[in-house]
Parts: structure tokens; C-alpha cells; sequence
């Protein structure tokens, strides 16, 4: 069998050239080494045991599984299982649909996935950032942050209902451009065409891709890939100068005050001190009004300039010119993407903003600053250096609802709020609390670490902080200061607890909510980004052992029992207990014992 890496380093290679069409691709589907690395990509994820339509889960995993999967392949009698249709609350109140495929249907859709993404990953525009990888929200921000300078007009576009309305023969013909392989394209058909159950019901399927599926992302931007390079080849033709022409007010007072310092040069020694107090005057006068003027002409009509960043089906426009342009650029993509791809632009959200107000993008508050302030340069001189900046900031209502989502807040009479207790922690142990806690405050600030105010976090963490104190004092049945007087350790709150290396403190997060650009990893986005895999992982040496660990058989073929976390065992079983001793969610053993489990006969 050929090294995965090495098949999809090839085909990444071939893609570097736009018209080479790709051929004999399903055959990649026969390869076992390609299901050994998605088993190993999908089997951290927390959704790998949650069950699909049937009661296929990923516990169970084998060679032998595998086989008989591929071989379905092979003949071309696979066929995808309708997705379980469950519902998830959006941020608006409103509710989206969620698919959740098999365990099986997952595997294969990540075989497809990693192919696809060697195809079109180098082919895909660099102002493109949802679900690729090394990209995610943050690096989408930064971008705008630093080529949005000087917007006049934000255009906010959000596609209506994308990944409901993808239509399916608009996507086939697009990957037919590159790919010449009716197996692979009739395999995609299929994972389109599968259709959801909801409440026992099958539904039809026939535009849209499957939210929840693992290949949905890659597809969706293989989909607007065509509207990025339509918008880049928009931008090309609307550009237009190459720098704006000077605002001769500002230059007319710039050569007022030249003369005016020449003058006093030459004059300086012969003038009585009141004579120079005078002339020092009106130089600041003329300066202070040189400060009130642009330098350059904002409203030049021979300079614009148009901007372009999406993640996933959210995409944000800036534009250097008249509410008029932008308003035709508006009019232009609504017309591109209703007749070549078959969508429609959210009406109520497509915004066309002025840059004196906030522009929303990605949850932070997309902004150009109008700072008048003179910052002196390293030459002496003195800069407008933040005038017409982009800057990003939290938006006050985003850490005040995630609150009042957390239940960690209460409004009260007169809007007046207040922390509170939150209910359906106080039966966790004490470390489980705190660590919850730790967690909802990193992951904030995480988020939001690139906006320029992020120090308003600090808000936000002290009401944590009391709710977390009054959960541990309706738990404890005790007060504010009697808890923290309990559990203050060092001068902080913490909890200390036991480990295998010895007893060990974990306090309360203090983590400083400053201002921090640094993309160290690309986790706050919602799918996880591409992994690479360099080689078979301990979990699929340990399969492919042929020796069950349980009962010591060897030369037997095995299967991967899972759980979804090592705490929930009670350890009270011995197979239990290895699994903690190991620290381990895994265990491989023969069919035999691996039954035997499952029926409660193992011990």
C-alpha cells in the first residue's frame, strides 16, 4: 500500500498547475492506510462515539471492519446513511440544523476530505480563511486589520441559508472542471443525496450539504472559491490610482510654515523677545490648523480601492470610494451569486456601513479610527500615526450575553445585574468548578485577544469570579467571605488536590487581559483544522498487534473498544480498571472478550 503522505504530496504537487484535471482517484479508497490515519484523525473528537441513525459508533473499530468497508467501495455498493437531524441554538435565538452521520460515513467522508483538500487547498484564495488549514478567524481578522486602512464604506455580506442551499448540480460541475473520475463524483453524489432523519422520519435531500459532516467545510469552499476569484477580478478592475492626489490646503499651509521657520532662521537675532513670542505663536497657530487638514484628498475620484475577506459564508468588503460604488458593488455580487451559483444574499444582513460606525464581523467590532493625536517618530518628526487605522474591538453585549447564557448573571430591578450562583455546577467536585470556570474566561479571551480593548475582559472575569464564589457557597451552605477565607491559598483562590506526583494547587485564572495579536494555534474556530500524520500512531500499532490486551490471545484479529471519558468509569471492573491505570479512553481485544464486555460477561 502507498504512503498516504506520499500520494496526496503528489497530488498536491499536479495542483499547482490550474489545468491539470485529475484522474483514477476513487482507487485511493482500496488503500487501508488512508482509514487508519482518518481513524486516528476523527478518534479525539468528542462526537466519535455519538451515534448516527443506527448504533454505529466508532467503539468496535478493526482491520477487518475496514475491509469489508472498502471492499463495498470496490464494488460500488457503499452507500452513505441518512444523517440524524438534531437542532443547535444559534447566537440570534434561532436554531440550526445539525447532521450527524454514522461512524463509517465519517471515515470515508475523511478519506474523500484529504484528497479534496491536496486538490484545492493551493488552488484557494489567500482572503479566504474558514476551515482551512493554518487559518481560522483570528488570521481572517488580522487581515482586515491590516489592509483595511483608510475604508470609507464596509460592505457586511451574509450568504441566506448557504449550506442549505448549495445546489447540488452547480457543486458536481464545478468539481468536474477538475476531476475526471465518475466513481469519486458519484461517491459525493451520494454523501449529498443521502437525506437526515428527523423524529423517525427520512427526508430527501436535494440542495445543501450536510451540516455536521466532515466534508461539508471543503465543499462549501470549493463552492465559493469561484465567487472569491470573482470578487479578486471585481477588485483588479475597480482599483484605480496609484496613490491619492494631494489636498492642496494642507500643502499650501505646509509651505506657509517652510517659509515662515526659513524667515525666523534668518531673522532670529535681530528680533526683540516679544517680536519672537509673536512669531512663535502664529507658527503654532499655522500648525495646529495644519493638524485639522488631511494631508491627501479622501475624496479623490481617481483613487479607490476594494478589499475582500470571507470565513466560511461570512464575508466582509472594504471600499475607498462613493456609497454609489459601493452600493453597485452590492448590486453586482447579488447578481453574480443569484445566476452562477445559485444563492442569494441575505437581504437583512448585507449591510453597507460607513466607516464612522461599527462594522460587525466574526462577533468583534470592525472599526477605523479617526485619531487626530501626533505620536513623534523616530526622525523627530511628528505623525498622524492612528488616523484611518482599522482597529478591532469586543463588543460590549458579546461578554455581557455570554453571562447571562453561562447563567453566571442576573438582571435585576432597574437593570441593575448582579453575579450569581450557577445551579448545575454545585454537584461537581471542587476542582471541576474551578477548572470550568478557568476555562469559560480563557476561552473568551482567547477569542477576543486581538481587539484593542480586550482589557474590558477584566469585567468579565471578576463576574465569574463571584459566581464561581457563590456556586462553592450554595454548595457548601456557607457565605461569600467564609469561602473565600477557605479556599484563599498563597493569597489567591485555589483548590488543591491529589496526583500520582503528589498533592498539587490549581488557582483560580489570573491571566492578564491585554491586547495580544500572537496566533500561537488555530482552535477557535469550530472545526478543528487539518492534521498531519507522519506515520501510524501508537492506537494503530496497538490494533494491528493481533494481541488482545485483556485476555493475552495472540495472532487474533482485534477490535478498539472506546469511551468517551476515562471519569465516567467507575473503575469498580477490572477491565475498567486498566483503562484508568493506563489513562487510556482505548483498549484492544479479540471479538471474543470485546463481546463479552459489551454483554457485562468480561468479569
Amino acid at each position: 500500500m502507498r504512503n498516504p503522505k506520499v500520494v496526496l504530496s503528489g497530488l498536491t504537487s499536479k495542483a499547482q498547475d490550474e489545468a491539470y484535471v485529475f484522474e483514477r482517484l476513487y482507487r485511493n479508497l482500496y488503500n487501508t492506510e488512508f482509514y487508519f490515519e482518518a481513524y486516528a484523525k476523527l478518534y479525539p473528537n468528542k462526537g466519535s462515539n455519538t451515534k448516527g441513525i443506527n448504533n454505529d459508533t466508532i467503539d468496535g473499530m478493526s482491520l477487518d471492519r475496514i475491509e469489508r468497508l472498502i471492499e463495498k467501495l470496490r464494488e460500488q455498493t457503499y452507500q452513505p446513511k441518512p444523517a440524524r437531524r438534531i437542532y443547535i441554538l444559534k447566537k440570534n435565538g434561532k436554531t440550526r440544523p445539525l447532521g450527524i452521520p454514522t461512524f463509517e460515513d465519517k471515515l470515508v467522508q475523511e478519506v474523500v476530505r484529504r484528497i479534496l483538500e491536496s486538490i484545492y487547498e493551493p488552488q484557494f484564495s489567500n482572503h479566504s480563511h474558514g476551515f482551512r488549514p493554518n487559518r481560522s478567524c483570528h488570521t481572517a481578522l488580522k487581515e482586515i486589520r491590516n489592509t483595511f486602512t483608510g475604508t470609507r464604506w464596509f460592505i457586511e455580506g451574509d450568504i441566506k441559508g448557504f449550506f442549505d442551499n448549495i445546489d447540488h448540480h452547480v457543486l458536481i460541475k464545478l468539481l468536474r472542471k477538475r476531476i475526471k473520475d465518475e466513481k469519486l463524483i458519484n461517491l459525493i453524489w451520494k454523501f449529498l443525496r443521502a437525506g437526515y432523519v428527523e423524529e423517525w422520519t427520512f427526508h430527501k435531500t436535494y440542495s445543501g450539504t450536510p451540516q455536521g459532516g466532515i466534508i461539508s467545510p471543503l465543499l462549501s469552499n470549493i463552492y465559493l472559491h469561484h465567487l472569491d476569484k470573482y470578487v479578486e477580478g471585481y477588485a483588479e478592475s475597480f482599483n484605480k490610482g496609484e496613490k491619492r492626489r494631494h489636498n492642496l490646503v494642507y500643502h499650501n499651509l505646509a509651505s506657509r510654515i517652510n517659509y515662515c521657520k526659513s524667515k525666523n532662521k534668518r531673522d532670529w537675532a535681530r528680533l526683540t523677545n516679544e517680536e519672537k513670542a509673536i512669531r512663535l505663536r502664529d507658527l503654532k497657530a499655522l500648525y495646529k490648523e495644519l493638524q485639522s487638514h488631511d494631508s491627501k484628498d479622501l475624496f479623490d475620484p481617481n483613487y479607490r480601492r476594494m478589499k475582500y475577506v470571507r470565513y466560511a459564508d461570512d464575508f466582509i468588503i472594504s471600499v475607498i470610494g462613493s456609497k454609489k460604488e459601493a452600493e453597485q458593488i452590492k448590486k453586482d455580487l447579488t447578481d453574480y451569486l443569484a445566476e452562477k451559483l445559485k444563492l442569494e444574499l441575505s437581504a437583512e444582513k448585507t449591510l453597507i456601513t460607513h466607516s464612522e460606525k461599527n462594522a460587525r464581523f466574526l462577533g468583534y467590532d470592525i472599526r477605523v479610527a479617526r485619531d487626530w493625536h501626533r505620536m513623534k517618530m523616530p526622525n523627530g518628526t511628528k505623525k498622524r500615526k492612528f488616523n484611518y487605522q482599522t482597529k478591532l474591538f469586543v463588543p460590549h453585549e458579546k461578554y455581557f450575553k455570554k453571562l447571562i447564557d453561562l447563567g453566571a448573571l442576573k438582571i435585576g430591578s432597574k437593570n441593575g445585574w448582579k453575579p450569581i450562583h450557577r445551579p448545575y455546577l454545585v454537584h461537581n467536585d471542587d476542582l471541576e468548578i474551578l477548572r470550568t470556570y478557568n476555562a469559560e474566561i480563557e476561552g473568551l479571551y482567547n477569542y477576543y485577544r486581538l481587539a484593542s480593548n480586550a482589557h474590558v475582559l477584566q469585567s468579565f472575569r471578576q463576574t465569574m469570579k463571584y459566581s464561581m464564589i457563590k456556586t462553592y457557597a450554595n454548595k457548601y451552605k456557607s457565605t461569600v467571605s467564609k469561602i473565600i477565607t477557605k479556599f484563599k491559598i498563597n493569597g489567591k483562590f485555589g483548590i488543591r488536590y491529589e496526583t500520582k506526583k503528589g498533592p498539587k494547587i490549581a488557582y483560580f485564572t489570573e491571566q492578564r487581559m491585554e491586547k495580544n495579536s500572537e496566533i500561537k494555534k488555530q482552535s477557535v474556530d469550530i472545526i478543528e483544522n487539518t492534521l498531519l500524520y507522519g506515520g501510524r500512531t501508537s492506537l494503530i500499532e496497538r490494533l494491528l498487534a493481533e494481541k488482545c490486551e485483556w485476555c493475552g490471545a495472540e495472532n487474533v484479529p482485534l477490535e478498539m473498544h472506546h469511551v468517551n471519558k476515562l471519569k465516567d468509569l467507575k473503575g469498580k471492573k477490572r477491565w475498567e480498571q486498566i483503562m484508568i491505570a493506563r489513562n487510556r479512553k482505548t483498549i484492544a481485544m479479540c471479538v471474543p472478550c470485546h463481546h463479552d464486555l459489551h454483554n457485562g460477561k468480561l468479569d
